[in-house]
């Protein structure tokens, strides 16, 4: 891959690969991390990538890198809520988007990165497998189950997921 490959990449890739991370991580300021992570391996890389795989492997590697960040987080995590009680929270929604979003946050992982990645970003269930190193049967049941539990919890919010 050639500098102006890269450079043409960039222009052609970051928003939407923001996008993802952003929707899957709710969190803007991670969700940059991981997006320049994602783009220094490629750039560390550039040797062995060709520019027609760029995108695919900007996603796959992004993916990869926002998986490896809530486990590290979820770990941390764990660690504090041993040291500290949970506080109560109340959950009201004022709108449908907000509970769509908590919705999401509920789900698993894998389904909530396939589901963006097909609904949010309008991948194909081919490109989705290649992303998350899954086959395409494998996808297309992720997201059969994720769509049945957002609808279940869209229909009754009181449900926990």
């Amino acid at each position: 891959m050639l500098v102006s490959d890269y450079n043409n990449c960039v222009d052609l890739h970051a928003d939407a690969l923001y996008r993802f991370i952003a929707h899957a991580m709710r969190n803007r300021d991670l969700a940059q991390d991981v997006v320049q992570e994602a783009f220094t391996r490629l750039w560390e890389k550039r040797s062995e990538v060709e520019a027609s795989k760029a995108k695919s492997y900007l996603f796959t590697t992004g993916y990869r890198c926002m998986i490896d960040l809530i486990r590290k987080e979820k770990k941390q995590a764990d660690v504090d809520m041993e040291n500290h009680a949970a506080p109560s929270i109340e959950n009201e929604h004022s709108d449908l988007n907000d509970l769509l979003h908590e919705a999401l946050q509920r789900l698993p992982e894998i389904q909530r990165s396939v589901v963006l990645l097909r609904d949010y970003e309008g991948y194909s269930y081919e490109e989705i497998g290649d992303i998350c190193s899954l086959n395409e049967s494998q996808v297309k049941v992720y997201i059969f189950r994720a769509r049945k539990t957002l609808k279940e919890y869209l229909v009754n919010p009181a449900i926990i997921l």
